[in-house]
């Protein structure tokens, strides 16, 4: 199962072009939140993306919320936005939970929740889902150009108790394009270019 990962597009309209090739070549895509700017600009990308039709599970970012990333998805009819809940494609469970968490120093304008309210958002995750995130589990791909780190300690706590076959988040940008393993769990900060996981479905050899 080739699954094509990306976050942070944050209204780039180029960088959405690009996805629309590489989704011709995966079976699902996961886009791990902020394709706005501060609430503005969602349709740049997103008039964009509807193009592909493969099954694609997004969560919101800080940039947007869970009902703007959903009143702008209308017209994508493949896609399924998350947020506190999750889907099945393919006997594969997702889970999905947006927003900054914890929560941000940008201010009011940032969708941002704290540890025990992502917590709770998270406490359905199935065993061995693929959890799609915003912001990363901390102490991962969350160092940000500082070197400090920025992730979530509810989210680190889920993937440890529930043991995700893969993680995708965005958010830290310094550690685009960065993976580790947490657990037997690969953690991938995606980043807008898009990066494509060969994951084996379930059932299958290796």
């Amino acid at each position: 199962m080739k699954i094509l990962c990306f976050s942070d597009l944050h209204c780039d309209r180029d960088a959405a072009t690009k996805l629309v090739s590489l989704a011709a070549d995966v079976d699902v895509v996961i886009g791990a939140g902020d394709f706005a700017n501060r609430h503005k600009g969602l349709s740049d990308t997103l008039d964009i993306l509807c193009q592909i039709d493969k099954p694609a599970v997004l969560v919101p970012g800080n940039g947007e919320t869970a009902d703007e990333l959903r009143q702008a998805t209308k017209s994508w009819r493949s896609a399924t936005v998350l947020h506190g809940n999750g889907c099945e494609i393919d006997d594969v469970s997702y889970w999905g939970v947006g927003g900054g968490i914890p929560v941000t120093p940008f201010g009011d304008w940032s969708y941002d929740f704290d540890e025990t309210q992502a917590g709770a958002l998270l406490s359905g995750c199935p065993d061995h889902a693929i959890l799609v995130v915003h912001s990363p589990p901390i102490d991962t791909v969350d160092h940000d150009s500082s070197g400090r780190i920025r992730g979530s300690q509810a989210i680190r706590d889920t993937v440890m108790a529930k043991n995700p076959r893969l993680v995708v988040c965005g958010h830290i940008h310094s550690d685009w394009g960065n993976r580790v393993t947490l657990g037997q769990t690969t953690i991938l900060n995606a980043g807008p270019s898009g990066i494509v996981i060969d994951l084996a479905s379930p059932g299958a050899d290796g």
